[in-house]
């Protein structure tokens, strides 16, 4: 397989979230907030190289919108070059693992960060099918490749 980006930028992790004794306290309500959707989602890993979409700047904290009120989480990422033919497939792979591990009263929306793919409406657009990511979600090899990516690390 060819590489479409030999050599990407790699950024730092952002530091681990400290856990506060109100957080770990059962009695209290704690709603879900952007950080813990991207702590869901930072170690996804890229299908083409060896680091996770958080090294890559594929994702980032201040790209996710919770509305706990509404149950919507909307996360937008940024492929690392123009002409990814990846991008899909990541997208899918942020849905999936949100989905998995979100309570289901949420509605989840995938999308590409504006002006940062060649293709991004096409893209969203497929993310946004529910037929489609259904039928993709069916196709045994898809899934392998998006459980390879999704896997905890």
């Amino acid at each position: 397989m060819e590489l479409e980006n030999v050599n990407p930028n790699v950024y730092n992790k952002v530091n681990e979230r400290l856990i506060t004794a109100e957080e770990q306290d059962d009695n209290v309500v704690d709603e879900i907030d952007t950080r813990e959707v991207f702590d869901l989602i930072r170690g996804i890993n890229d299908p083409e190289h060896p680091l996770s979409l958080e090294e890559l700047h594929v994702l980032e904290e201040s790209l996710i919108e919770v509305d706990n009120d509404r149950n919507l989480v909307r996360v937008l990422y940024t492929p690392t070059i123009p002409h990814c033919s990846m991008a899909t497939l990541i997208g899918l792979s942020i849905h999936v693992k949100l989905l998995r591990c979100l309570p289901g009263r949420f509605k989840v929306t995938v999308e590409i960060n504006p002006g940062t793919h060649a293709s991004e409406h096409s893209v969203n657009k497929q993310l946004a099918d529910k037929e489609r990511v259904a039928a993709a979600l069916e196709n045994r090899h898809l899934i392998k490749v998006i459980n390879q990516c999704i896997v905890s690390n």
